[in-house]
């Protein structure tokens, strides 16, 4: 004991800077540098350390940790029911928006021209790859990419058009 007293006194301003970044107080962080030898005396007996230093310092961190996540230490806050939705009224709300959005969509999709309607349909709604595309089509791979980006862009134009107009 008398060795590991002399060893720990060594490294006391180590393991009370670590409770003092962990606690921000420096009445706690003494106490716990006092509890941490206490842990260090059971806790040696069960682990061959190399480095005491860095075990030192980790066995800290931990103990700090420890002491901020029991419930004493835990802070309950009142809240205002009334500021809070329901759940209720935050899925429907979602649903609603789901909605509307699906028929802006819906809409922006008829205005583009017909070839991009087809391929915007097919790359994003039916999961199919440019090469199906092509297949399906029969246009080049190329004209397949171009009208897909350019369907893209005139589709979130539209969205976005139809967006500001609320």
């Amino acid at each position: 004991m008398a060795v590991l007293g002399e060893l720990y006194q060594r490294y006391m301003e180590l393991v009370y800077g670590v409770c003092l970044k962990y606690y921000k107080d420096p009445e706690t962080s003494k106490d716990s540098v006092m509890q941490i030898f206490e842990e260090l005396v059971s806790k040696l007996k069960k682990h061959d350390v190399d480095n005491f230093k860095g075990w030192l310092h980790q066995l800290a961190k931990n103990h700090c940790l420890m002491q901020l996540r029991t419930p004493r230490n835990m802070k309950t806050v009142e809240f205002k029911s009334e500021l809070v939705q329901s759940e209720e009224e935050v899925h429907l709300n979602g649903v609603l928006e789901k909605e509307e959005n699906f028929k802006k969509m819906e809409y922006c999709l008829g205005t583009l021209a017909a070839e991009q309607r087809e391929t915007i349909k097919l790359f994003y709604l039916e999961g199919k790859c440019y090469n199906e595309i092509v297949e399906i089509t029969g246009q080049e791979w190329n004209q397949v990419r171009s009208l897909i980006q350019n369907g893209r862009r005139n589709l979130k134009n539209c969205m976005e058009e139809e967006m500001s107009r609320e």
